[in-house]
């Protein structure tokens, strides 16, 4: 679940985040306007059980994100957005010239181990996801990647599935399930091991 209030324009919506994680039984993933260790705090105050924690600026202040990575090890992934190879901020209206690349190697230097990686020309397009691009980012980055941008059928998720020796462990589908392509158990059923959540 990304607050696009606090990417945006700064105004985390803590209320919002708190009734969804109340309303549910499973995970929930927070990302969005974690510029500061304080907002992180607060998002794990109110019970979010992994931050996603994402790179504000063409590079990401890496004392906070190395604290952030130390405070809760397995519980943040720096979100980096691409478009063309540039990492793209601020909700996608600014595209730097910062090769997206080696953003994600500077990363793992900074004790992360997660990536949440968008092709933000797929996102919301239906027409696939850039798998040379995210087989790129998953060689050169060496961390587990969490794929996002693109999913239009179940074959794009099994195809996805073959770069996991890679690291390419997860997968965010929206679109897709909006639109009824297919339902959340065949997205299960077609994501190694993704068929039991609780």
């Amino acid at each position: 679940m990304v607050d696009l209030d606090a990417a945006v324009s700064g105004k985390p919506q803590f209320d919002a985040i708190a009734a969804v994680i109340d309303a549910v039984k499973i995970p929930v993933e927070v990302g969005g306007g974690l510029r500061v260790l304080e907002i992180a705090h607060a998002r794990i105050a109110i019970a979010a059980p992994t931050e996603s924690s994402s790179a504000p600026r063409p590079s990401p202040i890496p004392a906070s994100v190395q604290e952030a990575a130390r405070l809760w090890p397995e519980s943040v992934a720096v979100a980096l957005d691409a478009r063309n190879g540039k990492v793209a901020v601020a909700g996608w209206k600014e595209i730097t010239r910062v090769d997206a690349v080696e953003l994600a190697r500077r990363v793992k230097g900074w004790g992360v181990s997660r990536l949440q990686y968008t092709d933000v020309m797929r996102d919301g397009t239906l027409i696939g996801p850039n798998l040379p691009g995210i087989e790129t980012m998953a060689r050169e980055a060496g961390l587990r990647i969490t794929a996002a941008g693109g999913v239009s059928i179940l074959d794009d998720l099994t195809r996805l599935a073959a770069l996991e020796a890679l690291g390419v462990d997860e997968v965010i589908v929206g679109k897709a399930l909006y639109e009824k392509r297919f339902t959340l158990a065949e997205a299960q059923e077609a994501w190694p091991g993704g068929g039991g959540w609780p």
